[in-house]
């Protein structure tokens, strides 16, 4: 089989090889050749010691006690590439749960590679492209299996992170995870306590961003690894909805976020999706179709925030994500929306923001079991939205007003002010590049010698048929 290896890569790789060491790139690089996919990074590893590695490469880093030597390559853009270069190694007593406190250079390949998480990450590929498999890890690639290098518990012992990893890496790759291996997982969820939240977030925004990370959630629960990582989405397994929802609160949860993902929609609209009805079963009152969840748009945007918060996610990215949640409940009703209302929740949510309020509710709706996602009243919300926050076609376009030609030009103040500067208007909605100062002035000096009572009505005829194009325009855009 013929794999893609940058040249770059292929150089460092042979330049270690000609000064009679060995040298492997390492790891999910390798896996994802294997896989057909291209590697996002590169990891080489080599029987070379670090100062034999630095020697061959001068133009490199080493700041760390891990053997790891960062060689840098120029790339053609000009900007700089870190491919980091380890020595085989191997490591012991992870009393943390997460760092090695030993760690010793081996001369092997195999006792590197037995170090390594899951069957899959610990393969090896030299420059002549041969691949070297200790551990099954091509078989468990073609049979779809995450698989622990060696006894799970050791693995999962020596840093509990990968208990996550596990579950990232089956999602990623659309595998399932080995009996015995989720069975580890599962007995030793609660050492995912003693990991750092930062952690935790990274290796959850990875699984979030895979096209199914709905199946993530599910895992996350089965494997007990929820309750440590977002303990809230439990509290919706089983609880009723009313009226046109088909789901019990958990279910309808990880289906709106599914449906961001499914239109390869952002991160941002995933997590809304996920905690928009985070706070239904603290707010629920009733039982059937008739319960009601009065505010928990209001409660969910407090929930929201403290677990992103909790997670350590940015506080901007937090505060944004509770504003959604707030607002997803926002009212629409073709007889009874009005620009002012639409206004209104514009300046609460923001302008940056109502864009994804409205795929929210549309992931919403996906979620909730209805056919449809953009039914005519949401698309025509849309173009209400879109109507309102277009710049209004009136006086304040032009790049001169009425102080400027009664101070500047002398033209005395009355109508004739009014009448200058409606019929500008309607030459510059005709000719936008004429909106500039100096031309705006000389035409206003010579509009002020002109009976204008006639150019005003032509004017006015002019701007109020601009109005009608862009709203019908925007009408033709959202179908209504």
């Amino acid at each position: 089989m013929s794999y893609s290896i940058p040249n770059h890569i292929i150089l460092i790789l042979n330049t270690l090889e000609k000064a009679g060491y060995e040298a492997f790139i390492v790891g999910g690089s390798v896996r994802d050749l294997v896989r057909g996919s291209n590697p996002v990074d590169w990891d080489i590893t080599t029987n070379a010691l670090p100062n034999q590695i630095q020697e061959l490469f001068p133009d490199s880093v080493y700041e760390n006690s891990f053997g790891t030597v960062g060689v840098k390559y120029r790339r053609p853009d000009d900007t700089t590439e870190i491919i980091e270069v380890t020595t085989y190694r191997k490591e012991s007593q992870y009393t943390d749960k997460r760092h090695p406190e030993q760690i010793e250079f081996v001369s092997e390949l195999s006792l590197d590679l037995a170090r390594r998480d899951f069957t899959v990450n610990a393969l090896a590929m030299n420059a002549r492209l041969e691949i070297q498999d200790f551990f099954g890890g091509l078989s468990d690639l073609e049979k779809g299996i995450i698989r622990t290098v060696g006894e799970p518990k050791d693995r999962f012992g020596e840093d509990a992170l990968r208990l996550m990893r596990a579950v990232r890496f089956a999602v990623q790759l659309d595998f399932t995870i080995e009996p015995k291996t989720l069975q580890a997982i599962q007995d030793l969820a609660p050492n995912l306590e003693h990991i750092a939240q930062e952690r935790i977030r990274d290796e959850l925004t990875k699984m979030m961003l895979t096209p199914r990370a709905i199946n993530g959630y599910i895992l996350l629960r089965d494997t007990h690894l929820l309750p440590f990582i977002m303990p809230e989405l439990l509290e919706g397994i089983g609880v009723e909805q009313n009226g046109h929802h088909i789901y019990d609160v958990w279910e309808h949860l990880l289906r709106t976020m599914q449906h961001a993902c499914d239109m390869s929609w952002s991160f941002d609209l995933r997590m809304a999706g996920l905690l928009h009805d985070i706070a239904k079963p603290r707010t629920k009152e009733g039982v059937g179709k008739t319960c009601t969840f009065h505010n928990h748009e209001v409660v969910g945007a407090s929930m929201a925030y403290e677990i992103l918060n909790r997670l350590h996610y940015p506080k901007k990215f937090a505060a944004r994500i509770s504003k959604l949640v707030r607002y997803h409940m926002f009212y629409y009703d073709t007889n009874e929306v009005t620009e002012s209302s639409i206004r209104k929740l514009i300046r609460n949510v923001g302008v940056e923001n109502i864009k994804d309020l409205i795929k929210l509710r549309e992931c919403d709706r996906i979620g909730s079991g209805t056919p449809k996602a953009r039914p005519y009243r949401l698309r025509h919300f849309e173009y209400m939205t879109e109507k309102v926050m277009l710049d209004p076609i009136d006086l304040s376009m032009l790049k001169i007003d009425g102080n400027t030609l009664i101070k500047e030009l002398k033209i005395p103040a009355g109508p004739m002010i009014g009448m200058i500067l409606n019929v500008l208007l309607a030459e510059i909605l005709e000719n936008p590049s004429k909106n500039n100062l100096d031309y705006l002035k000389s035409q206003a000096q010579i509009l002020a010698t002109q009976d204008l009572k006639d150019l005003k009505i032509k004017a006015i005829n002019l701007i109020e048929e601009k109005q009608r194009e862009q709203d019908e325009t925007i009408r033709k855009k959202f179908f209504v």
